[in-house]
C-alpha cells in the first residue's frame, strides 16, 4: 500500500511538471512531495490521539519544506504541491484527489470556534500561486482558482475564479489553444465592455436624433453629418492595445468637427503623458485622412486627469446637502 502511494505520487509529478526529469530527482528535490509524506505519518498519529507528537513532527516538516499542513487536515491521493514554499493548509481542510496546488496557497479558516472552519477542495482542482481560500466553503470538482485570488464563497464544479474578492469568470468557449489553462478570463473587462457598448448605442441614438431633427438643414450641414459618421466608422479600426477595444467604443473620441477638407478630432486621455498618446494620435490621423476627401487632420488631446481635491470638495458639498 505504501509503495502504491509512492508510485502514484511520482507519476503525478511526472505528468504535471515538465521540469521533472527523473524519479531520483523527484525523490530528493521536491519539497511538496516530502511534505505530503510527512503529513501521512502525522495524520495517522493525529487520528490515533497522539496529538503532541503529530504537531511536533509536523513542525519539523514545516522547517524542512516551508510547507505547513496541520496534522488534522485530510489530503487525498495524487495531490501535487508544486514548489510549495508558503503553502498553509488548516486543521479542518479537506483536499480531494488529483489536486494541483502552487506556492503561497492558503487554505485558511475564518471562525474562532472548534468547528469545520476550513475549505473543502474537491477532486481535480487547480489553485494558482498566492491564492487564498477562506472559510468552510466548497470548491467544486475541476474548478480553477487564479493566482492571487481571494475566495470566500463556494465555487461550482468546473468554474474559473479570478480577482479579489474572487469572481466566477468561466467556463467560457475557448479555442483549443486557449483551453490549456494559460488564459484567464477577466470578468471586470467583460462588464466594462458591455457598459461601453451600451454607452455607444445611446450616443449613436442621440446623433441620429440630432441629424433627423425637424426644420430645414442646409446641404453643407447634412454633408458634414455624413462625413462625421464616416470618420467615426473609420476610427473604429483604431484599437487600444491595452484593452483590446476600439477607441470609439471606449469613449475616447469626444467630438469630431469637419470644415471643408479639414477635420478636428478631440480625443480624451487621462493624461497627455500617456505612453500610448502618440501611437493613438498617429493611428487616428492615418485613419481619418482620405475619408470624404479630408486632407488635413488635427488631433487635440484633452487632458482629463483624476482630480482628488475636486472629488473631496464635491463630496463635502454633498454632505452639506
Amino acid at each position: 500500500m505504501v509503495f502504491d502511494y509512492i508510485r502514484e505520487d511520482i507519476r503525478s509529478i511526472l505528468s504535471q511538471d515538465p521540469a521533472a526529469r527523473s524519479t531520483i530527482e523527484i525523490l530528493f528535490c521536491y519539497p511538496g512531495l516530502h511534505a505530503l509524506w510527512f503529513h501521512r505519518r502525522v495524520h495517522w498519529l493525529w487520528t490515533h490521539n497522539w496529538k503532541f507528537w503529530a504537531r511536533f513532527i509536523s513542525h519539523i516538516s514545516r522547517f524542512l519544506t516551508g510547507i505547513e499542513i496541520h496534522p488534522g487536515a485530510v489530503i487525498g491521493r495524487r495531490v501535487f504541491i508544486d514548489h510549495g514554499m508558503g503553502v498553509v493548509i488548516g486543521e479542518t481542510a479537506e483536499v480531494g484527489d488529483d489536486v494541483l496546488i502552487y506556492m503561497g496557497v492558503v487554505l485558511g479558516g475564518t471562525a474562532l470556534e472548534n468547528v469545520k472552519r476550513h475549505p473543502t477542495i474537491e477532486d481535480g482542482v487547480i489553485i494558482g500561486s498566492g491564492a487564498t481560500v477562506l472559510g468552510p466553503i466548497r470548491i467544486g470538482r475541476g474548478a480553477k482558482i487564479g493566482a492571487g485570488s481571494v475566495v470566500v464563497r463556494s465555487v461550482p464544479p468546473g468554474a474559473t475564479v479570478v480577482g479579489v474578492p474572487g469572481r466566477i469568470a468561466g467556463p467560457e468557449h475557448l479555442s483549443p489553444e486557449e483551453a490549456t489553462g494559460s488564459v484567464m478570463p477577466d470578468p471586470m473587462l467583460r462588464v466594462v465592455s458591455r457598459l461601453l457598448d451600451r454607452q455607444n448605442q445611446l450616443e449613436e441614438k442621440l446623433r441620429n436624433l440630432e441629424q433627423t431633427r425637424t426644420g430645414p438643414v442646409s446641404p453643407v450641414v447634412r454633408q458634414e453629418f455624413v462625413c462625421e459618421n464616416e470618420v467615426r466608422d473609420a476610427l473604429r479600426e483604431v484599437i487600444d492595445p491595452e484593452v483590446g477595444i476600439d477607441i470609439v467604443d471606449l469613449g475616447l473620441i469626444k467630438e469630431i468637427r469637419i470644415r471643408d477638407t479639414s477635420v478636428e478630432i478631440d480625443m480624451v486621455l487621462t493624461c497627455k503623458a500617456c505612453p500610448l498618446s502618440d501611437h493613438l494620435s498617429e493611428q487616428v490621423r492615418r485613419r481619418a485622412l482620405g475619408v470624404c476627401g479630408i486632407e488635413h487632420v488635427t488631433v487635440n488631446l484633452l487632458d482629463e486627469p483624476w482630480n482628488w481635491d475636486r472629488f473631496v470638495k464635491q463630496r463635502g458639498n454633498l454632505r452639506q446637502i
